[in-house]
């Protein structure tokens, strides 16, 4: 089994163009859905104390911090990681000189 899988993802290259973008958008997508998940996880564990029939004001200021600070922390990482990733030599780029 495991020989097939990775023979597929061997020959993902090899794949039609609109098949390999498909995929990534579905990728995207996911990795979307996964971080929503994180986030809403993260802001109910610390802004909801005891759920109710209607979100007072102090949680729902706290869901909007914690959104807000959320995003902002995602985006740093993204852009720290970016400027390092261009700083270094790519793996894959470096082996094949």
């Amino acid at each position: 089994m495991e020989s097939s899988s990775s023979s597929s993802a061997a020959g993902l290259g090899s794949v039609d163009p609109q098949l390999q973008h498909f995929i990534e958008v579905e990728t995207q997508k996911q990795r979307f859905q996964q971080l929503v998940h994180q986030m809403m996880e993260l802001c109910w564990e610390k802004c909801m104390d005891k759920p109710g029939p209607k979100l007072d004001s102090r949680a729902e200021a706290c869901f909007v911090n914690c959104v807000e600070r959320f995003i902002d922390t995602s985006q740093f990482i993204l852009n720290r990681l970016e400027q390092t990733q261009k700083s270094k030599p790519v793996f894959s780029e470096s082996l094949s000189d």
